[in-house]
């Protein structure tokens, strides 16, 4: 790996839900943390939630890993929350910024962050949604506001100004750290480095092309393409 990937000031965090890659990413130095999401547990066929999270933390101990909440009902949020806080001490506990009437998820927020769980507030993606936010933070607990700077960009949105007047509301909360969201491609890893946010969290799929292409000189991409290019041609037995 390029030295450049290994010094970048951002906390890379491993976003996924298949138990083996899980594993093999928490060995990697370069990854201080990891997070999933209900979507990701049923695009590998997961059912069981439990399950599948109690077989993750036998083998993620240290680093910190986000679980979220699936209920739409916000007692029944609270309830799932601090059980899902009670399975081990590295676990945070993500909710998400509103319900899906789009009731706002602040009370909560600050209920659970007084009763001194680790949250990961999650799906945020305007200024005035991480004001919300910072506001209800207990500025003694760690949290991680997530903002999903990816899907602003799915809307021809520039999401740099967003997150660094994300890290300024957050400034006067030194627990707190943002999170860049919703990764599409290795750029937006540099692009999180580069603004100066905490932690950015990135595919498994995508973590690969970073290890393998981060920091890589473009002279070599170029001549690794061509040779692609060669090799195909030379395999399908193309004639002219």
């Amino acid at each position: 790996m390029s030295h450049r990937v290994l010094d970048l000031p951002v906390k890379i965090f491993a976003d996924g839900a298949d138990l083996h890659g899980i594993t093999e990413l928490y060995r990697k130095p370069y990854i201080q943390g990891l997070t999933t999401n209900p979507t990701l547990m049923r695009k590998v066929g997961l059912t069981e939630y439990e399950t599948f999270a109690r077989a993750v933390l036998k083998e993620v101990k240290s680093k910190p890993i986000s679980f979220e909440v699936f209920s739409d009902d916000f007692p029944e949020m609270h309830r799932q929350a601090l059980k899902i806080r009670d399975w081990q001490d590295n676990v945070y506990v993500k909710i998400p910024i509103t319900n899906t009437s789009g009731e706002s998820s602040v009370p909560l927020i600050q209920h659970l962050t007084g009763e001194g769980v680790k949250l990961n507030i999650t799906a945020l993606l305007t200024p005035r949604q991480v004001k919300a936010v910072a506001a209800a933070l207990n500025p003694s607990v760690p949290a991680v506001v997530s903002v999903f700077a990816g899907r602003i960009a799915d809307t021809g949105v520039d999401p740099l100004p967003i997150m660094k007047e994300s890290l300024e509301i957050l400034r006067g909360l030194p627990k707190a750290e943002l999170l860049w969201a919703s990764v599409r491609e290795v750029l937006n890893v540099f692009q999180a480095a580069a603004c100066r946010c905490h932690i950015v969290t990135v595919p498994h799929d995508i973590l690969e092309k970073l290890v393998a292409l981060g920091g890589k000189d473009l002279h070599e991409v170029s001549l690794d393409t061509v040779r692609m290019f060669h090799r195909d041609a030379v395999a399908a037995g193309f004639k002219l």
